[in-house]
């Protein structure tokens, strides 16, 4: 057994990937080299492999992230593939149900939802996801209980 293997098969070792991008590099290529880096880590045993919600930040390709996670987990076959987290606040619970729920049905017990609460964002980006731009996270704790039901 070599060391990387002995390490992660004592401690559970994740990735949290907010899928980098280098000025002028395409979209794509960073996507690929996030799926490269998640098949890399699922042969030395890691446990998880996150991808971040992040909007309107320049260099960051992780704004779509239920689509990132189908992707990584279509291309890798047993490492647990989730958000590390999905703001809640951004998105109808509803469609978050639904969304990991389908993923759950095409890749059985390898997804994972991590939701978060914040609401920051500049003023277009709020707008543009349509959130009240009063929002302060307080009513998180609502928007979880309906995405339960």
């Amino acid at each position: 057994m070599s060391s990387s293997q002995a390490i992660s098969s004592s401690l559970p070792i994740s990735v949290l990937d907010l899928i980098p991008s280098r000025a002028g590099e395409p979209a794509s290529s960073a996507i690929a080299q996030s799926v490269e880096l998640a098949r890399h880590v699922e042969l030395l045993g890691y446990k998880r492999y996150w991808v971040a919600e992040h909007h309107s930040i320049q260099g960051l390709v992780c704004s779509a992230t239920p689509i990132l996670i189908g992707h990584i987990a279509a291309a890798t076959k047993k490492i647990r593939v989730g958000s590390g987290g999905v703001m809640l606040p951004n998105h109808a619970p509803l469609v978050v149900a639904e969304q990991f729920g389908t993923l759950e049905s095409m890749f059985l017990g390898r997804i994972d939802l991590g939701l978060g609460r914040a609401p920051g964002g500049d003023f277009q980006t709020m707008r543009a996801l349509r959130r009240g731009l009063a929002q302060d996270g307080e009513d998180f704790p609502a928007l979880l209980e309906e995405l339960r039901t």
